[in-house]
């Protein structure tokens, strides 16, 4: 099988049927070079993960999240039929003309949003194929070549997926988290609509500076930060 290639300073390590996020936290853990992508290409679903060496604060480098996200939304923009619909959720959902299709995730070495990290890991989730030829039983779920996508080869998706988060990376070193405020909520899901997220529900209003989830509720505003995302890393 032909092998992802990267921009230079990633490197990619082929998971051969491993879970990508756990394996990438745990090689992170034990002091591998940021820049590694691990990824593993089943038929109907792919799977990455990038590894990352923060310079800042976990409470800033959380931001990795939604700027993956964003990188993801790009690439498949620029790959996928123009009338296909790349929305992001800012619970790290990735959804293809409404349908949730995919995933992000995020750990790191350490969950005290004061303290720099050791590491940080961002996973992606992405579904190829639905399960059942039956999707009119799941309504909300989807999967790439189920929206007319099956054009997008998933060696090429991982490729742009690295280089277009490498733009967006370079972008908020040079300039900070503006550029990716206004990005991600210019493909944002739900937005101004009812939302469940970490025991709350309210209204998706917006996001802070640091792209915190703005929820209006029956008992005010409330600011949920991306640190509540972190999961375990296997």
């Amino acid at each position: 099988m032909t092998r992802p290639a990267f921009p230079p300073l990633f490197s990619g390590l082929d998971a051969e049927g491993a879970d990508p996020f756990a394996l990438a936290c745990a090689k992170a853990a034990n002091v591998c070079d940021a820049g590694l992508v691990i990824y593993d290409l089943a038929p109907d679903r792919l799977r990455a993960a990038i590894v990352f060496a923060p310079e800042v604060p976990l409470r800033d480098a959380a931001c990795m999240l939604p700027l993956c996200g964003v990188g993801f939304q790009n690439a498949l923009g620029a790959l996928a039929p123009p009338e296909v619909a790349v929305h992001l959720g800012w619970c790290g959902g990735i959804y293809l003309n409404g349908g949730h299709c995919g995933d992000l995730k995020i750990a790191a070495s350490d969950r005290d949003p004061a303290v720099v990290p050791g590491w940080l890991v961002v996973g992606l989730s992405l579904e190829l194929w639905p399960p059942s030829e039956e999707t009119g039983l799941t309504p909300d779920a989807t999967a790439l070549y189920a929206e007319g996508c099956t054009e997008v080869d998933p060696i090429t998706l991982i490729e742009a997926w690295v280089r277009h988060t490498l733009v967006e990376i370079n972008a908020w070193a040079d300039d900070g988290p503006a550029r990716l405020h206004a990005n991600w909520l210019g493909v944002a899901h739900d937005r101004g609509k009812e939302i469940s997220v970490a025991g709350h529900h309210g209204t998706f209003t917006g996001l802070d500076e640091n792209l915190g989830l703005l929820l209006k509720t029956a008992d005010g505003s409330r600011l949920i930060p991306l640190t509540d995302l972190l999961t375990e890393p296997a």
